[in-house]
């Protein structure tokens, strides 16, 4: 009898692969109507071993806000690097942003961020997001604040 060694995860890729797997469940179904039981199932994990590395479901909505926030400020800090101005910097970002929401799923996970800010713990996540992403903006770009709060306001249109 010959059998397939199989492959063991570390925790970490574990951790990594729940949060990408969660993203896309809370991305079709939100914080309320996402089952950790179909996260897991997704993954290939336990549901008790998914609460041991995220506690509570909510907790790991948290995560896949912030993981939402980190993408599209790394997207941001790739388009812009070798822009020439501000007015390049922010079509770059603003190109790139167009692109990273054409994933349906990362734009209706943003959607589904924004929807369950009725709760103070989202809320302060979203809008500490949307603080560093701000900063970001202004820091790569140069422009002015009145500049950025109009390329935040065309980009929350484009969604």
């Amino acid at each position: 009898m010959h059998t397939t060694p199989t492959t063991r995860h570390t925790a970490d890729e574990r951790r990594e692969a729940v949060i990408e797997a969660a993203m896309l469940e809370f991305a079709d179904t939100g914080l309320s109507g996402t089952s950790t039981e179909t996260i897991a199932r997704r993954v290939g994990i336990s549901q008790p071993y998914l609460f041991r590395l995220f506690g509570t479901k909510k907790e790991l909505f948290l995560i896949a806000v912030e993981r939402c926030f980190a993408e599209t400020m790394d997207t941001f800090r790739g388009a812009a690097r070798g822009a020439t101005d501000t007015e390049d910097a922010l079509h770059k970002m603003g190109d790139a942003y167009f692109e990273l929401i054409s994933d349906r799923a990362k734009l209706r996970m943003q959607m589904q961020a924004y929807a369950a800010c009725d709760d103070p713990d989202v809320q302060r996540v979203v809008q500490r997001g949307f603080g560093e992403l701000t900063g970001l903006i202004l820091g790569i770009s140069g422009a002015s604040a009145e500049v950025v709060a109009h390329f935040m306001a065309k980009g929350m249109l484009l969604n």
